[in-house]
């Protein structure tokens, strides 16, 4: 594990951090809602919330965690790309996205910037749950989300923190979304 991959982690798994020293808003403090919860009372993540049901892992974040959710917004998925996904016939391909927009740990904007600013490459990296590396950047004051694919996504709206993790919204999908559903590419 890279230096800077665990300064992040370590970071961003701290429970008794308090958000007051780190930098972090007010906004930023622990809500009693878990993740699933917070993404299904978010409206500009909808597309993103009914992936999640359709995979089967809104029980996951429900759970203990702490995980933090890159939530790809509405306006990053391609007309009715989101929709589809959250077909019956579409749980593989939805449970892959979710995967690569989950990473372990709670993660504010405050810790990334920290440890980014920290890292002499100004870059840090860490494993999304399908086991895939993302590196986080800045360009000005934006946070970049690039994985190994050069697939890059940006932090936009502001973050939630939920009892059980933080959501990131981003305006980019990190993982390729699947042309047609299988047993249409299959020919039945």
């Amino acid at each position: 594990m890279s230096a800077s991959l665990m300064a992040l982690a370590l970071v961003g798994c701290n429970p008794n951090k308090d958000p007051a020293k780190s930098g972090a808003q007010a906004a930023s403090v622990p809500g009693n809602q878990t993740l699933s919860g917070t993404l299904a009372s978010a409206s500009s993540l909808s597309d993103f919330n009914a992936i999640v049901r359709n995979a089967g892992l809104d029980q996951v974040l429900n759970g203990v965690g702490p995980y933090t959710v890159l939530a790809p917004t509405n306006s990053a998925f391609g007309t009715g790309e989101g929709q589809a996904l959250a077909a019956d016939d579409m749980r593989g391909p939805a449970a892959a996205l979710v995967r690569a927009q989950v990473v372990p740990g709670v993660l504010t904007r405050a810790d990334i910037l920290a440890a980014i600013d920290a890292s002499r490459s100004k870059r840090v990296q860490i494993r999304n749950m399908a086991d895939g590396l993302l590196t986080l950047t800045r360009d000005g004051s934006n946070i970049i989300v690039i994985t190994e694919s050069d697939t890059r996504a940006r932090l936009v709206e502001a973050e939630t923190l939920a009892s059980n993790g933080a959501i990131q919204p981003v305006d980019g999908v990190l993982v390729a979304m699947p042309t047609a559903a299988p047993a249409a590419a299959a020919g039945g």
